[in-house]
Parts: structure tokens; sequence; C-alpha cells
């Protein structure tokens, strides 16, 4: 393993997820998912999680390569299908309700080449049967999403640098996304971003917005309605089941809520390009109508976004708009990490797919089935996109028709 990064920075970064991220109590169970490149670091975050109380750490052990090749070479009917132990399992998590702990750290190319139809079949067989149990545990626990850097990520990023050269960058900037430094308290830093970003979040909440207005240079032409009463959450959310405040993504610049599914009109047109399943889409823009996307323009992976947005029947309708101002860390950095959580937070963004419950009053008590009754879109799918440029403006409208400016030149007004 090329690091340069010292035991103790690495043990600090695993604690700052733990104790600070997703905050692990007493007695909680704990679900690791991990590639099997990172095993090392995957034990560290493993002890960290029962130093901090728990009381069982279980890891799922994932492999790229693996997925490739079942990809290309099992047929559609064995991969579709949830085998006995497999629902098993499933039942167990509803009842346990573990703490999830989300490593990323995938190759963006692992299933370049795969049939991205045979793909979607595939997924959309499992999710009949997955969905509804993880419906059930929707808002009733707590999770995290991070990286950790590996040879082949890494070599995306930056492909003119040596493996080692590269490794070393990536480790670098995920730490300066994370504020993480040797001699710094990234406790006491991601406490003070927290309450920064739950500010903005209370602010917009009470300004009870109607709908938002998105217009750039670049073509974007974009009004979207939020429902009624929703709520703009940021860096940190609460457990229903036990009150514990957690950051569910590590790292998060923005600021975000769901949209009223179906009602939305224009044109999006994305500002950084978006790595969906191994594949890359450039240069894309897409138009909705009456809520829902009805063509789409790419320079590259026209026939990936296409798929994309047709996955199920509301896969082409919005179910996240986020704000993230262009000073953001990552935005600064001035690179494409090839990884949704980072790239998502470098600028605005929205989301295609699956909206928020979390982002209603009480949302968490609800049933997906309620929760769509009042607006939120459900799917399959949850995609971002970035949208956010130097001269983006969004302004949100009030049910008087009074119009506010939010973001102005790309960052708040």
């Amino acid at each position: 393993m090329y690091m340069k990064v010292t035991d103790e920075l690495l043990h600090k970064y695993a604690r700052l997820l733990v104790r600070s991220g997703v905050r692990v109590q007493k007695g909680q169970k704990v679900v690791l998912n991990c590639a099997v490149e990172i095993h090392e670091f995957a034990l560290i975050l493993m002890e960290e999680c029962y130093l901090a109380g728990a009381s069982k750490v279980d890891i799922d052990w994932t492999c790229g390569g693996q997925s490739r090749l079942n990809y290309m070479y099992a047929d559609e009917e064995t991969l579709g299908t949830i085998l006995p132990w497999e629902v098993a399992k499933l039942e167990q998590r509803v009842e346990d309700l573990p703490i999830l702990v989300h490593i990323l750290s995938e190759d963006p190319d692992a299933l370049r080449g795969v049939d991205i139809e045979k793909m979607s079949r595939i997924m959309q067989k499992r999710m009949v049967v997955t969905k509804p149990y993880t419906n059930r545990m929707t808002g009733k626990y707590q999770w995290i999403g991070a990286g950790y850097p590996t040879v082949a990520w890494a070599k995306k990023v930056f492909p003119d640098c040596t493996e080692e050269e590269a490794f070393d960058k990536l480790w670098d900037a995920i730490l300066k996304t994370v504020r993480v430094e040797e001699d710094n308290d990234p406790v006491a830093l991601w406490q003070e971003h927290s309450d920064t970003l739950i500010a903005k979040g209370k602010w917009l909440t009470e300004q009870k917005f109607t709908r938002l207005k998105y217009h750039s240079a670049n073509g974007t032409d974009f009004q979207v309605d939020l429902i009624p009463g929703s709520l703009w959450e940021s860096a940190g959310m609460v457990n229903p089941t036990n009150n514990v405040f957690f950051i569910p993504n590590m790292p998060t610049e923005e600021v975000f809520n769901t949209p009223y599914a179906g009602k939305c009109e224009g044109t999006l047109v994305a500002t950084k390009p978006l790595s969906w399943s191994g594949q890359l889409i450039e240069d894309f823009s897409i138009t909705f109508e009456n809520g829902r996307a009805v063509s789409c323009k790419a320079k590259k992976g026209q026939d990936i976004l296409e798929k994309m947005i047709h996955m199920d029947e509301t896969a082409g309708m919005l179910g996240e708009v986020a704000l993230v101002p262009k000073e953001s860390p990552i935005n600064q950095l001035g690179f494409l990490f090839y990884n949704t959580l980072f790239d998502e937070n470098a600028c605005c963004h929205v989301a295609l797919g699956r909206g928020f419950q979390t982002n209603l009053p009480n949302g968490n008590a609800m049933s997906v089935e309620e929760a769509k009754a009042l607006g939120v879109n459900d799917s399959m799918i949850h995609v971002d996109f970035m949208v956010g440029s130097d001269d983006l403006s969004v302004v949100g409208i009030k049910e008087d028709g009074t119009e506010v400016p939010i973001f102005v030149n790309g960052t708040w007004a």
C-alpha cells in the first residue's frame, strides 16, 4: 500500500468518522461496507467502532472486479434472483437497525464495458425484493459515507502521475476535504462547519419558499416547486430511534431539500462530468416538462444518460435540490474525483430519482406511500449531477410572489 500518511493521522481520520461522523453509541451494532483492497483501513475502523462501544462489528466486503465478471458472464436470471439467505440477512438488518459505514474507494472504471441494459434489468429485478426492506429502515439508523483511496481510483483522478504519486495526492485531497491535518482538531472544525450549515438550512426553512428559479449563462433556465412546509437539511441528522445526532456524509458542503415530484420546468446544464455505473457522461443537459425529463443531450455517454433517466417510471423526476457555494474546498481543489460523494459537494447540484422523506416534518414516522402522497419522489435510483457555475443565480419565490436572491454568482447572496 502506498501511503506517506502517518499511523497517527490514519487513526485520527478513523476516529473522526466513528465518533464525530456516525457517532457510534455503546451497545450498537455496526456494519462496515468496504472494498477488499482497503482491508487494512477497514480493520482500523473496526477497532475504532469497538473502542467507541459497539457491541458487534461486521464487514461486508466488496470487489469491483468480482462485480464486473458477474455482469459479464452470469445470466440475468441468476444475478437478478434474491436467494433465501439474502432475504434472511435483510430481515435481520431491519430487526437490528445497525449503523452502516460506507467507505467509498471504487475504481470509477470498474464496470466499463458492462452491458448497461443488462445491469439495469438485474437491478430492477432485485429491487422488487430489496426495496421494501430498505423502506422499512429509512430514517431509523445512523449511517455515513466517506472515502479512502485505492491505486485504481487515484490513477483515474491523476493519470499522469505514478501510482505512488497518484495515491498520495488523492489521500491528501481526501484529508483536506474532511478537515484532517496532523496539528489540528477536526472534531472542533466539524462542529463549527456543522453549525454554519445548520444555520443556513434554518434560514431557508424559515423563508417558506414555494419555488426556486435557476439561471446561468451556460443555458440553465429552470424552476422547481418545493413541498409546502418542507425542511432544508444540512450536515447533520438525528436518528429518531435514539436521538443521536450524526453526520451522514464526510465531506459535506451542502444544504438540501426534496422538491415536489412532478413540478419542475426548464433546462439544467451540467457543469461537471457524471460518473455513473462505471461510465462517464460529459457535457450534458436535461430538459424537463411537467416535472419529468423529456429530453437530454450529451457529447459523451448519451445512451447511458438516456438509460439512467428511464431506469424506472420515476427516475426522470427530481428527488433533491442542493445548494453548495463555489468556495467549497472540493471545488477549490480544481479536479474531478469521479466519485459522487466528493463531486456533488463541489457545487450546486440536483438529483434524479428518489427523494428524502426526512425533509418533511415528522417524515421519519411516515411510510414511503405517505411521503409520496405529499410529493416526495420514489425511485430505484438517486443520481446527483452538478449544475453550479461561477455565475449561477438561484432565486427563492414565496407564496405571495416575493422573490429573494439565495445565490448570486455561484455563492450565497
